[in-house]
């Protein structure tokens, strides 16, 4: 009892982590707080992110933020028609090219990366997403003579749109879960404006490598217990599949990753059904995602996770899960307002928060958590 007791303190801690770092990476951010709570999913996963939008939506910098804090090494990059493989994978050794031997200085290069992040991802040639089919894949980097294993936790995807062409549609499979972004609402156009100013003053502490305790928490995810809710699963992929929308049997299997991941990051061992959030991901296009959240409604109206709020808020639409947020997001507040004296924009977004809390819960209604940030919250504005 007390080694499994150890190794419960030992998952919440590397969660909790977890957590604080997406935390960091999301403050600034507007309407992209998604993008950096599903990059920490899949790392955890060990599986790969898409994410489809216009240019110019923020795409990279919540990627770059994310994997800052998270620490390890980071590759980014923009493909084109013309971007050569040397350009991503590392250029050939010429010292060893004069023996007649094909090696790859792979050194701060894609292949060494912990988190990846290649934007235009569909214009990479057939050289590049061949070569990158073998990472994404295997973990495995193959040219010539050289064969490196790769440490990428996640590699993130970002495109305009999806492709039309079916061999890049199949290299679009590969990556298990999908977002679709779209630019700010006009409502949080001053909320944008004004974090966007602020964004080039912000002084960043060097972060820890946090890359081992991913690893121990996607240890823990391929040990999750999953008997109580592959029965759910089972039913939400044979709703899905009546509904017209098609799901591969390697997605309807590899979405227990995000399933199992979602319940480590929340700091447990067992799946339940308060992970089902994720099922909506694993649909393919931004229409058949909107069809996915009405037919699975149901399922996933219990869904919650302490490190992941808006994302299991955004895709499951329940009253839990907007609990958890806004409590969140309260005791953020909280703690500005501790350290800091209140002025008249802290005092603005403190009530704000009091507004969304009072229009989407009755008093009685509310968690004990959130009541008890709402009482503080409160307290706080009036005085």
């Amino acid at each position: 009892m007390e080694i499994n007791s150890e190794v419960s303190i030992s998952l919440e801690q590397d969660a909790a982590a977890v957590r604080n770092a997406v935390a960091a990476a999301r403050a600034g951010l507007v309407e992209r707080e998604l993008i950096a709570e599903l990059v920490a999913l899949c790392a955890v996963a060990g599986e790969h992110l898409l994410v489809i939008g216009a240019p110019g939506t923020a795409k990279s910098e919540a990627v770059r933020r994310v994997a800052g804090s998270l620490g390890g090494s980071y590759f980014e990059y923009l493909l084109g028609r013309f971007t050569e493989p040397n350009e991503v994978f590392g250029p050939v050794d010429l010292r060893r090219l004069r023996d007649g031997v094909v090696e790859i200085e792979t050194a701060g290069m894609l292949p060494e990366a912990d988190v990846a992040f290649l934007d235009e991802v569909f214009l990479g040639s057939t050289a590049i997403l061949n070569t990158l089919l073998g990472i994404l894949n295997e973990r495995v980097f193959r040219r010539g003579r050289t064969a490196v294993a790769s440490p990428l936790r996640v590699c993130v995807g970002a495109a305009n749109t999806l492709p039309d062409d079916p061999a890049l549609a199949a290299f679009a499979d590969r990556f298990l879960a999908r977002l679709f972004v779209e630019p700010v609402p006009d409502a949080r156009l001053e909320e944008l404006l004004e974090a966007g100013w602020r964004l080039p003053d912000v002084v960043r502490e060097e972060p820890a490598n946090l890359m081992d305790a991913v690893d121990r928490l996607a240890t823990a995810a391929r040990r999750c217990e999953m008997s109580s809710v592959q029965p759910l699963i089972g039913t939400a992929i044979r709703r899905l599949r009546a509904a017209g929308i098609h799901l591969s049997d390697r997605r309807a299997v590899r979405v227990q990753r995000l399933v199992a991941a979602a319940a480590v990051l929340d700091g447990r061992r067992s799946a339940s059904a308060a992970d089902l959030w994720v099922l909506p991901l694993i649909v393919p296009t931004a229409d058949t995602q909107a069809v996915a959240r009405e037919v699975l409604v149901d399922l996933v109206e219990k869904a919650g996770n302490q490190s992941l709020a808006y994302a299991a808020e955004e895709f499951s639409r329940g009253a839990q899960a907007r609990a958890g947020r806004l409590a969140e997001t309260g005791r953020a507040l909280l703690d500005e307002l501790d350290d800091t004296p209140p002025d008249r924009d802290l005092r603005l977004r403190a009530e704000a928060t009091l507004r969304e809390i009072d229009a989407w819960f009755a008093t009685t209604d509310l968690t004990e958590p959130l009541r008890s940030v709402r009482t503080s919250l409160a307290a706080a504005v009036s005085a």
